[in-house]
Parts: C-alpha cells; sequence; structure tokens
C-alpha cells in the first residue's frame, strides 16, 4: 500500500508540474486513489481480520497496571494471551484449507483453555486480575 501511495504521490506531482493546474493535480490524485480503493480484497481478507481483531484484543488486555504480586499479575497477563491464541487458532480453523493446521489448532485451543483454567486454580481464591486493568 505504501508503495501504492508513494506512485500516487508522483503522478500528482508530475500532474502538477507538467499542467501548473493544481485542479488538475488533484483528478488525478482522485482517480489514483479511487483505483487503490477499488482493488479486490486480497482472498484471506477474512482470516486477516480475525487475526488482527484477535490480536488487538489480545495486546489490550495485557496491559494492566502491576498489583504487586508477581502471581496475579502473571495470570492477568497470560490468561488474555492464551485467549489471543484461542481466537487466532479459531481463525485458522475457519478459513485455514491445511488439514494438519487445523488439527494443530484444535490442540492450542484444548491445551490454551486447560492451561487458563490450570493459572486460574493455581491461584486459588486470590483475584485473577490486577489493580486497575481495562477490561
Amino acid at each position: 500500500m505504501l508503495s501504492e501511495l508513494r506512485v500516487a504521490y508522483d503522478a500528482v506531482i508530475d500532474v502538477l508540474t507538467r499542467t501548473r493546474s493544481l485542479y488538475r493535480a488533484l483528478c488525478a490524485l482522485i482517480v489514483l486513489f479511487g483505483a487503490i480503493a477499488a482493488r479486490p480484497a486480497p482472498a484471506d481478507a477474512p482470516f486477516i481480520a480475525a487475526n488482527s481483531s484477535a490480536m488487538n484484543s489480545m495486546m489490550a488486555a495485557m496491559t494492566i497496571v502491576p498489583s504487586g504480586d508477581a502471581d496475579v499479575d502473571f495470570v492477568a497477563m497470560m490468561t488474555p494471551h492464551h485467549k489471543g491464541a484461542i481466537a487466532m487458532a479459531q481463525a485458522e480453523i475457519r478459513y485455514g484449507r491445511n488439514e494438519l493446521l487445523h488439527r494443530l489448532a484444535q490442540e492450542i485451543i484444548v491445551t490454551q483453555q486447560q492451561e487458563i483454567t490450570a493459572m486460574k486454580v493455581a491461584l486459588g481464591s486470590r483475584p485473577t486480575r490486577a489493580r486497575g486493568v481495562s477490561p
């Protein structure tokens, strides 16, 4: 996309230089951006969108204010990390075609869920979220 924007920029500057018309340069820019925007989405766009959503949610949820208890903080950060892995594995199952990767993704889902449960059990009755954690 960046290289396409550079081409569009260069083309507009060329039109502006040759015609000395801002109006024509802006028209050229509109045409070029329209062509870039009209491109078909990549075949894996739904997978990329699902994966990006999982990553963004995971990264936001992993941001905590330390509680002063390393165990609580560890679980507070690792739980969304594991949930992110689960969401990415679900995206692979939904959009991927490789049967071996589907099986691996299914194993990831099971093991990550088990590890989330194990971490919560290990903390016992202590809170599983660090103070000040964004939901």
